[in-house]
């Protein structure tokens, strides 16, 4: 009778280090790529809801995104611009606007190609908006987006 050799099977453990450490950097990579996007808008804008609004099918090479809205949550005094950390009423946007048109010039990009984005809040009065695409006009703006929320059904 032949011998037999008992073999006995043992599982190991596969190291899962590798793949905790690309699910991390995966993580990482996304949360960076997020907050990329949403640097431009701006919490205290509320904006308005629409049946209409659709996301952009394009996204446009250059634009300027520009937040209105009041200085406090809830309606209270004029309306204003967040522009770079300064809350700017409209009336003075104009000196801005002209400085961005120079910086795209400088940058070889004709300020009547950029996009302004206005994300307006739903309760900022539609002359205030007027105002300011006046103001982007002066400052040799041409094409305008205004932002909104698509309304739920």
């Amino acid at each position: 009778m032949p011998k037999t050799r008992q073999v006995t099977i043992t599982f190991e453990e596969p190291d899962m280090t590798p793949m905790i450490d690309i699910v991390f950097q995966l993580l990482t990579f996304f949360m960076v790529a997020i907050n990329f996007e949403n640097t431009q808008a701006d919490e205290r804008v509320k904006l308005p809801k629409d049946m209409l609004a659709k996301p952009p099918e394009v996204r446009p090479d250059d634009e300027l995104v520009l937040n209105m809205g009041y200085e406090k949550l809830g309606r209270q005094g004029q309306p204003v611009v967040f522009y770079t950390g300064e809350e700017i009423p409209v009336s003075k946007m104009l000196p801005r606007l002209q400085q961005e048109a120079r910086i795209f010039r400088q940058t070889k990009v004709d300020p009547k190609a950029v996009t302004v984005v206005i994300r307006s809040s739903a309760d900022v009065p539609t002359g205030e908006v007027q105002e300011l695409i006046k103001s982007c006009q002066a400052a040799e703006f041409e094409k305008f987006a205004l932002k909104a929320t698509q309304e739920e059904k």
